[in-house]
């Protein structure tokens, strides 16, 4: 894991955030691209400094704001830099919050699609080491809002398990990109906020548990004796003292 990286201040006049890739900062930037610049990165929006699935849900909450909206949302760049790690806990964790924010609020011909998303969220974190009761709790909340889609996701969801590998992948940035467009469009008159929302309570929770998954390796890291100084004087036994 990598955390705590040395984030560079924001400029006092930075490009305006704008959807879309941008070729250099002359051309304007979206979140990840000034992501990138401020933990001293190429300029990218893929930049290694944040987890893949949070950028990718940064970069589509960028680009599903307005150019008035999105402004909200260039507080939280600097959070985003030195923020991620290789546990599959944070994947799940993301998509989580990704699904079970918007299933009570898509479309209902998006709703089927989200539940078996959430579904198979819900699968891998029973999953994981250690209790996760707070994800499962996010997924038994929002299918209890949409309970038609949680019917139908277990109707018609035979197996939910899927192996690790295709879950980064595949499965979660679609439950991010699902969930992300379904509360663009949804038909509520707080759809911005709820994108904000979501956007910042997602990064809150990665940190903490980062915070958390670096506290508990550092614990179970065996302790290394430490080296004698290379000066310190060597006690020598006389060949005519008895040993024991």
């Amino acid at each position: 894991m990598r955390f705590g990286q040395q984030v560079v201040p924001l400029p006092d006049v930075v490009p305006v955030l704008s959807a879309g890739k941008h070729r250099n900062p002359r051309k304007g930037a979206c979140f990840m691209e000034m992501a990138s610049f401020l933990a001293g990165e190429r300029w990218s929006d893929h930049p290694s400094c944040t987890h893949p699935l949070l950028a990718t849900m940064a970069r589509l909450v960028n680009d599903s704001l307005t150019d008035l909206d999105r402004p909200r949302i260039v507080g939280l760049i600097p959070d985003v830099v030195g923020l991620t790690g290789d546990d599959l806990e944070l994947d799940v964790a993301i998509a989580v919050h990704a699904a079970a924010a918007a299933l009570p609020v898509a479309p209902v011909a998006r709703q089927n699609v989200m539940a078996v998303g959430l579904l198979t969220c819900r699968a891998l974190a029973s999953s994981l080491p250690g209790p996760h009761d707070d994800l499962l709790r996010l997924c038994d909340e929002a299918f209890a809002q949409a309970p038609e889609a949680h019917a139908w996701a277990r109707r018609y969801s035979r197996d939910t398990r899927v192996s690790e590998r295709v879950f980064r992948r595949q499965t979660a940035p679609h439950v991010v990109a699902y969930a992300v467009e379904g509360i663009a469009v949804a038909c509520v008159d707080d759809a911005v906020d709820r994108l904000v929302a979501l956007l910042a309570t997602t990064i809150r929770d990665t940190r903490a548990r980062i915070e958390r998954l670096s506290e508990a390796a550092a614990a179970e890291a065996p302790e290394v004796p430490t080296a004698a100084p290379a000066d310190a004087p060597r006690r020598r036994l006389s060949r005519s003292a008895p040993t024991r």
